[in-house]
């Protein structure tokens, strides 16, 4: 057990240059709190003591606004960074060393009784607001977002951004941060690629009109167009 609480607090360090000393640590870090709490709520869960295992859940909550259902699994050296508003739901499963950031989720999309949170490999992150929703899987390395919302299974070391969530990276290195300006933008991509097909569209047209006069295009692309230009209909 002390060496489970050693590993825990030198995660902690490992993955918060804020962290300074031990003292502070074992105050200051409700992420670290609401870690400990899971795993005396989770035991009371797996011995039938549903009752004590909410119980305990929900003092946690109170105490450093996280909510773990006592029935998650949760892996090793796993960290919650800020943690405010940080939900991870009943059959949530979740590996080792895993990031998770203030305000995301680990959600379900069904009232069934069985399987229904998501299942998220080791060495993940994800980012804040995020939210992974349903009984899917994200694999190993994975990075998630901030602010994206995850509803289909996501590929080992790819990286999601985006509503819904979009894979924009894929089999990258392993890593324990995740840098939110360096993520890519698939919607600034997206209008970008229509932009500069816009600018060439226009570009063509110019030429055109510099070539043979307005008249002579409309001529080409609809002989009615051009009959009303001529005629001022069209002005």
């Amino acid at each position: 057990m002390f060496r489970t609480l050693k590993e825990d607090i030198d995660t902690v360090f490992a993955k918060d240059p804020a962290a300074r000393s031990v003292p502070e640590v074992l105050v200051c870090y409700p992420g670290l709190h609401a870690i400990w709490m899971h795993r005396v709520a989770h035991w009371l869960w797996q011995h039938k003591l549903h009752f004590g295992g909410r119980v305990v859940s929900h003092f946690s909550r109170f105490v450093t606004n996280i909510e773990i259902h006592p029935g998650a699994q949760i892996g090793r050296r796993f960290f919650i960074d800020h943690g405010a508003g940080i939900v991870i739901g009943e059959t949530a499963e979740v590996g080792d060393d895993v990031l998770m950031y203030q305000g995301a989720g680990l959600a379900g999309t069904s009232l069934n009784k069985g399987k229904r949170h998501p299942t998220i490999g080791s060495n993940v992150v994800i980012g804040s607001g995020a939210v992974v929703l349903g009984a899917i899987t994200v694999g190993d390395g994975a990075k998630i977002g901030s602010g994206s919302v995850v509803v289909r299974p996501v590929p080992p070391g790819a990286t999601v951004v985006g509503v819904p969530g979009k894979v924009v990276e894929d089999h990258h290195p392993a890593v324990t941060d995740l840098e939110h300006g360096k993520l890519p933008d698939p919607v600034f991509a997206l209008v970008r690629d229509v932009l500069e097909k816009q600018d060439g569209i226009e570009e063509r047209l110019g030429r055109l009109e510099f070539l043979y006069g307005p008249a002579a295009q409309l001529d080409a692309l609809d002989p009615q167009a051009s009959r009303e230009f001529s005629n001022g209909e069209g002005i």
